[in-house]
């Protein structure tokens, strides 16, 4: 084996020591055993919404989830309007999606939006309900979106008919959770599932086609991100971010590695120089 190749691998396996090795640490650190089991999606296809729960809407006003069913297929997100990662990018998911998929909100869908934080008020959805009509008013977020808060008995009920299992952490105080949305038939039934924070508008518009004939879908591929902040006390990343360098990390090491093993392989089968005659 040539110097150059001994390098070559011992650079390797460094890598792969640094990134397995630490990536693991830091995983094993910041997210906690009792966190992990409770958080994920269920996909509890042809499920029923339970209809008679009551929230307030961004206006204070108190509602019925069943309000909101009825006419068009519905876009069920559960998130938290003080999320600093995930919800966020979930939201301006769907407002992409739906603002280029052509269709009318409230005529054709409407979105429901409901806080996992039973201490969140009307007043901070409003806020959020102004601040995504501003940026995406081609989703038509003013007429046909649904900003709500509730309490703890309500939110457990939705959240377990959704299959959207989260955890509420101390140390953070955030809250761990998946990624993902879901469309019901008008009637409230549970008809496609849609993870992570990126919603082809294609997809989304057809899922909602097929919702408002009432047709159930398949369950889909899990690909879950999981919301768990970068802590800037502690220097460590949460779940999500550690999920994503684990993987970059396997991969960068696969190719590494597999490049070096060419080089070997083509070193071997390459024939041996004769000393030059003197």
């Amino acid at each position: 084996m040539t110097r150059s190749t001994s390098h070559g691998w011992f650079f390797v396996a460094s890598l792969g020591m640094v990134l397995g090795g630490h990536v693991s640490t830091a995983l094993a650190q910041s997210v906690r055993s009792e966190v992990l089991p409770s958080v994920g999606i269920d996909q509890n296809l042809d499920g029923q919404l339970p209809l008679e729960l009551t929230f307030r809407d961004e206006q204070g006003a108190k509602v019925r989830l069943g309000d909101f069913f009825g006419g068009p297929p519905v876009v069920l997100v559960l998130a938290y309007y003080k999320c600093p990662m995930l919800c966020v990018q979930v939201l301006q998911g769907v407002a992409k999606s739906l603002g280029g998929a052509g269709m009318q909100a409230d005529r054709e869908f409407r979105v429901v939006i409901v806080s996992i934080d039973p201490s969140e008020q009307p007043e901070l959805a409003r806020e959020k309900k102004k601040t995504y009509d501003h940026h995406f008013p081609e989703a038509g977020i003013g007429r046909g979106w649904h900003f709500l808060t509730g309490e703890q008995p309500a939110i457990t009920a939705l959240a377990r008919a959704f299959g959207f299992r989260y955890k509420y952490d101390e140390n953070s105080r955030q809250y761990a959770h998946a990624s993902g949305i879901v469309v019901a038939t008008p009637q409230g039934r549970l008809a496609r599932y849609f993870y992570g924070i990126d919603f082809p508008t294609r997809d989304l518009r057809l899922g909602l086609v097929e919702a408002s004939a009432g047709k159930i879908g398949s369950p889909v591929d899990q690909f879950l991100l999981l919301c768990y902040h970068y802590d800037p006390l502690t220097g460590k990343y949460g779940l999500a971010v550690l999920v994503l360098l684990r993987t970059l990390g396997v991969v960068t090491v696969g190719i590494m590695g597999g490049f070096v093993g060419l080089m070997l392989y083509r070193e071997r089968r390459s024939p041996a120089k004769l000393p030059a005659a003197t």
